[in-house]
């Protein structure tokens, strides 16, 4: 008879590719258990605004995955939490978990008495530090788990017993300390995703430097009705309406200084955003600059069909540098127009810079021996005897590729314990 510790899964993760292979693999039968480290399930997805090519939000396929987690008794999920090791071998691993504090505990019913109570301000990490929000705090506003969240500092304060004493259902807990917790499982999916390539690296758009220039990540939170801005396109630098914005495809991308690689996805990100900006501003102008339109398969559609907006347009050439207007805050584009080969500055209110997508992976390996590519991707989905790597970590890859790749993840993790 098989032992049903080793008959469960471990997946590391919960982003979309995580989510997907956990309920999959549960809804299968089997034990699963999810690892996460942020204090909400959702990952990146959980941050956008829309999905290309349909332009729908995303909480409306998170939702329904959070209701089959909360349907499926076979499913147990960790958030604040992070692998530190793994031992053993297929079919019967064993891993060590760290749970770090989330200083509130499972009474607290989110009703937000901890945050009216709290002064202490905090960067918002969820808004890519836009704005700030309380140190006791909801992750977002569809976070599932739908629990606050104390933050260290304030817990070190002097007004953590005032935050403590305000939660009418005593889920206030400032004692709470890092606990490590023992699994056996059979198997392992590792789905700890990606993170936006560092855009201060690029030292000639300063990004650091101008407050117009963004990324195409927090160009989603701007649009977001949740974000800083509570969906409003504007300059951060005053709060004033862009009448024009120029995308700028392979921000540190296909650049061998940076992300030698293409990521696939900004350019179909960029002209997401570019729908955005005209639902808002119907006289906006909106400059993509591009080395190459990557739109493949039925995708090739989307690219058409904002191409055809004569407000839109398409500029082949890599931008060069970027400089400010101290008087305006404007922005001023360095282009070289590969079509006319002419050097060209094009005036601008607001920059976004596409930057690609880099495997968590490279920064934080699998804590086991399994073989990377050079720029720090998992090489196959089979990293190791018993351990799969699923989404962004095995390569960059839009919402609905890495649900399949986690349905994929979910069936290999099946067939390594079932044959034990």
């Amino acid at each position: 008879m098989a032992n049903t510790e080793t008959q469960s899964i471990l997946v590391v993760g919960g982003g979309m590719s995580g989510l997907t292979t956990a309920i999959e693999a549960a809804e299968a039968g089997y034990d699963t258990y999810i690892v996460e480290k942020n204090p909400y399930l959702g990952g990146r997805v959980a941050q956008l605004h829309n999905y290309f090519p349909k332009l729908c939000p995303p909480y409306c396929g998170l939702e329904i995955n959070f209701r089959r987690i909360k349907q499926n008794p076979k499913i147990r999920f960790f958030t604040m939490a992070e692998v530190e090791s793994i031992s053993g071998e297929e079919g019967n691993f064993d891993v060590k978990i760290r749970l770090n504090p989330r200083y509130v505990n499972e009474k607290c019913t989110g009703c937000g008495e901890c945050a009216k109570a709290c002064t202490m301000e905090i960067e918002n990490q969820f808004n890519y530090g836009m704005d700030k929000i309380k140190a006791a705090y909801m992750p977002h506003a569809m976070a599932f788990p739908m629990r606050y969240v104390i933050d260290p500092a304030l817990v070190k304060s002097d007004e953590a017993q005032k935050v403590k004493d305000a939660c009418p259902y005593d889920a206030v807990d400032l004692d709470m300390e890092p606990k490590t917790m023992d699994l056996k499982v059979g198997a392992v999916v590792w789905a700890t995703g990606w993170h936006p390539y560092d855009a201060a690296k690029l030292d000639t758009y300063g990004f650091n430097e101008f407050p117009n220039v963004i990324t195409n990540v927090m160009m989603d939170r701007l649009a977001a009705l949740s974000g800083p801005t509570e969906g409003k396109i504007i300059r951060p630098s005053d709060g004033k309406a862009p009448e024009t914005i120029g995308f700028i495809q392979c921000a540190g991308s296909r650049d061998e200084n940076h992300l030698p690689y293409c990521s696939g996805i900004c350019c179909l990100a960029s002209m997401k955003q570019a729908t955005y900006v005209r639902e808002q501003y119907p006289d906006a102008k909106i400059y993509i600059f591009y080395i190459d339109i990557r739109a493949t398969d039925r995708l090739e559609e989307f690219y058409y069909k904002i191409k055809q907006d004569e407000n839109i347009e398409f500029f082949k050439g890599k931008v060069a540098k970027i400089t400010e207007d101290e008087s305006t805050k404007g922005l001023i584009l360095k282009v070289e127009d590969t079509t006319s080969e002419e050097l060209r500055e094009v005036p601008v209110d607001m920059a976004v810079l596409a930057t690609g997508m880099q495997p968590n992976t490279a920064e934080t390996p699998i804590p086991v021996q399994v073989p990377y590519d050079d720029y720090g991707f998992v090489a196959s989905l089979d990293a190791a005897p018993g351990i799969y790597a699923a989404g962004c970590i095995r390569t960059p890859n839009n919402v609905s590729e890495v649900v399949q790749d986690g349905t994929a993840a979910a069936l290999k993790a099946i067939q390594s314990i079932a044959r034990r």
